[in-house]
């Protein structure tokens, strides 16, 4: 596994930095002053119990919800740049619910995803489908397979491929593991760590935090909207409240 690092690493650029953002849906804020720093070529997660706002603050990065603050994307502010231009520039999101085409092939939903490149007219777009299903042998035995015909397992390979067809220099996984079997969910963390080693960027939010620690360079956690706790994932991993909180174990068993 490689070195875990510090987004304070020296001589590591960032590839996103989220400063002060906040959301708000009405009168109710549902993300409040969030920072947070994904250095180049590392993987960070956002922790944190359900509804405390980390699929607000994905939406919030890609642009799919108004918010106030600031978004830098490899050194360039991206908080007036519309969703397509943030994809076309390597910015990508996988959400929770995967949304593929459940009517379409596999090969068509993995198609799709290099919609932009083929309008840009870029490229290897043959030479990654390849690596795609190389990457995902499931998805190559069932490329003329319906999307929505596929397990849980295999539906969320097909979102990482479809994602992966955008090449994108960050990626932003929300909830990966959401209602995958055990033995699934190692494969897909495999998976994530291993695109690490291609130099890919990763925001991944997890409710899995034992999975997401294990996997990430740094983590922070997210409660009620606000970071309450950051630092390596090593160290949260061990530490007593996220123990208590979210690894299930209370701190006597711990220690």
């Amino acid at each position: 596994m490689m070195p875990r690092r510090s987004p304070d690493a020296v001589a590591v650029p960032l590839a996103l930095e989220v400063t002060d953002l906040s959301v708000a849906y009405g009168k109710v804020e549902a993300l409040h002053h969030a920072s947070l720093k994904v250095p180049a070529g590392s993987i960070v997660t956002v922790i944190g119990p359900n509804g405390a706002g980390k699929t607000t603050l994905l939406n919030a990065v890609m642009g799919l919800l108004p918010a106030r603050g600031e978004v830098t994307y490899e050194g360039m502010s991206i908080m007036h740049t519309e969703v397509e231009a943030r994809v076309a520039h390597g910015l990508c999101l996988v959400p929770e619910r995967r949304e593929l085409f459940a009517e379409m092939t596999v090969a068509d939903n993995l198609t799709l995803g290099a919609f932009p490149r083929h309008r840009r007219r870029e490229r290897g777009i043959g030479d990654d489908l390849a690596a795609v299903y190389a990457r995902f042998p499931r998805l190559l035995e069932r490329r003329e397979q319906l999307a929505g015909t596929l397990s849980g397992g295999e539906r969320q390979m097909l979102a990482l491929g479809r994602a992966l067809m955008a090449r994108p220099r960050v990626l932003m996984l929300d909830e990966p593991s959401l209602g995958l079997a055990p033995l699934i969910v190692r494969e897909i963390f495999r998976i994530v760590a291993d695109l690490r080693r291609t130099g890919v960027s990763i925001l991944l939010v997890e409710q899995n935090a034992r999975a997401a620690l294990q996997v990430a360079d740094y983590g922070y956690v997210l409660e009620t909207g606000e970071i309450a706790l950051e630092g390596p994932a090593q160290d949260l991993a061990t530490n007593p409240k996220v123990v208590e909180t979210y690894l299930g174990f209370s701190g006597k068993t711990a220690a």
